[in-house]
Formats: C-alpha cells, sequence, structure tokens
C-alpha cells in the first residue's frame, strides 16, 4: 500500500515470484535425494544443508 501524496492510497501488485517457487521446487526436491541416499541422523542433516545450497554448487561447476 502506498500513499499518493493527496491523501489518497493505492495499491502496488508486484508480479515476480514466479522464480522463487521454481527454486522452492528444486530446493526440496534435492532435500528428498540427500535425505533418501543418507544412512544415519547426521547424513540427514548434511543433506539438508546440501539442499539449501545447491544452486551455488551448480553455477560455481559450470563456470568454472
Amino acid at each position: 500500500m502506498a500513499w499518493d501524496g493527496e491523501g489518497r492510497t493505492y495499491y502496488k501488485y508486484v508480479n515476480n515470484g514466479g522464480w522463487g517457487f521454481a527454486y522452492f521446487l528444486g530446493m526440496i526436491g534435492a532435500a528428498v535425494y540427500y535425505v533418501q541416499q543418507a544412512t544415519t541422523l547426521g547424513g540427514d542433516l548434511i543433506g539438508l544443508l546440501k539442499a539449501l545450497v545447491w544452486p551455488a554448487y551448480l553455477v560455481y561447476h559450470l563456470l568454472h
């Protein structure tokens, strides 16, 4: 919500959340993959951490 300077309010809608949803789906998929591969509770926790940062590793290895 914003003010127009004359006492009226207006709403500004921004529609740019599509890539965030795609990242979220990728993160969920990566978490499922890594947790299925783990054999211990520590491995599960490491897998969840990997799921959060996998895009950084992907970009690093693609550009390296």
